[in-house]
């Protein structure tokens, strides 16, 4: 009865005065505004992206009057963004608009989208441990090789996906060795790592398949058709591949294992504090070892989207990843170290990368900058303009029993 009465108590325009909801909603609002001109609303008219922008902007002041300054500055400069990006869409033509913002740009999202998730997520399970894993990229180029090869040898793609997880965590357990157990640097050793995986994948695409394409082709990853029907929906979501769905619940599965089931607890109690996690009985050696693997695995299931996804389509080229290893790192940066955030980072990168590739129906120069976004985001979020990231307090650093 009392929790009742509490939500009778605290109405919705109670939680609108809360400093925090005013400022992220007049972020929201800032990026409606710049969306409005667009399809599938399409207001051609400058009116309501200014309307929409000054109303965000509002919240944005009356946060930063109750003290959320960085949070409340951000909806502004949201609001006015929105507005001039607003203004610039309905000065564009409608055919333009239609080539760029269809529906199958959120379809291209989530697709680009797809390795960074898995990289993010592996990359979550390695710092909350209290081990930096810059070897993400090195990870990944592992895994959309030796998915390819296996995929090859072994006929179906299921095949590919367990030879490109074997060869991630291989690659994370070498890696997890020179971290842990001789407490080597973690940036060095990380970064040896993407050279070593450079350096085998580029090898053995000589050796194995003449660093040619697949000749007979391999077992693609299947993509899960539904909503055929739906002519908006059909296009955005009805094509997925198998592994972006499998993406959207690792998501869910790595909130729920590292937040509300006792393994989780270890794991951030390595991250945090290993001493106190150590004199309670924890195995801090064991718990990072199994977290290290775990990131090389889910890193290198991003990397098979690579070779074996849509965008791939059963071909290998030297160093396919081209850094997406180090923006899934990003992603995570930017989502805080927390599965929810890094999602989010993970669809706002992919969604740049995608708009990027259709910005050159008005400028080859406009869609080179805008590939530039996602770094640009991770520098204002770790500079603290958007909010602050705290990485795990033992990140980086070695454990030492005593």
């Amino acid at each position: 009865m009392s929790t009742w009465a509490a939500r009778l108590e605290n109405p919705l325009s109670a939680r609108l005065r809360d400093p925090a909801a005013t400022g992220y909603l007049g972020i929201l609002l800032g990026a409606f505004a710049a969306f409005l001109a667009i399809p599938p609303i399409e207001a051609r008219t400058i009116s309501w992206p200014i309307l929409v922008g000054i109303v965000a902007a509002a919240f944005g002041i009356w946060t930063v009057a109750r003290g959320r300054r960085r949070l409340g500055w951000g909806a502004v400069a949201a609001g006015l963004l929105g507005i001039g990006l607003g203004i610039v869409a309905t000065r564009s033509g409608s055919g333009n608009l239609e080539a760029v913002f269809d529906a199958t740009l959120i379809a291209q999202t989530l697709g680009l989208a797809t390795p960074l998730l898995f990289g993010a997520m592996g990359g979550i399970f390695s710092e909350r441990s209290g081990v930096v894993n810059i070897g993400l990229e090195g990870m990944m180029l592992m895994g959309a090789f030796w998915g390819l090869y296996g995929s090859d040898k072994g006929g179906t793609w299921a095949v590919g996906v367990l030879v490109a997880a074997a060869a991630g965590g291989l690659l994370a357990l070498v890696y997890a060795f020179f971290a842990i157990h001789l407490r080597a640097d973690q940036i060095v050793g990380g970064t040896a790592v993407n050279f070593l995986a450079l350096g085998i994948t580029g090898y053995f695409f000589v050796q194995l398949f003449n660093n040619a394409p697949v000749q007979n082709g391999v077992s693609l990853l299947p993509n899960v058709n539904f909503l055929s029907g739906s002519h908006f929906f059909g296009a955005a979501i009805g094509g997925l591949s198998i592994l972006t769905w499998a993406g959207f619940v690792l998501v869910i599965l790595t909130y729920v294992v590292l937040f509300k089931t006792p393994l989780g607890l270890r794991i951030r109690a390595c991250g945090e504090h290993p001493r106190a996690a150590d004199t309670v009985g924890i195995n801090v050696y064991a718990i990072r070892y199994g977290c290290v693997v775990l990131s090389g695995m889910l890193a290198a299931l991003g990397g098979i989207y690579l070779s074996l996804g849509p965008q791939g389509n059963g071909t290998f080229i030297f160093n396919i990843t081209n850094g997406r290893g180090f923006i899934a790192l990003a992603a995570m940066i930017f989502g805080n170290w927390r599965p929810a955030g890094a999602f989010g980072a993970a669809l706002l990168f992919g969604f740049s990368s995608a708009l990027a590739l259709r910005l050159q129906v008005y400028s080859p120069q406009a869609a080179t900058l805008f590939q530039a976004l996602p770094y640009v985001l991770t520098l204002i979020a770790v500079a603290g303009v958007i909010g602050r990231t705290v990485a795990p307090a033992a990140d980086g650093k070695p454990y030492v029993r005593q």
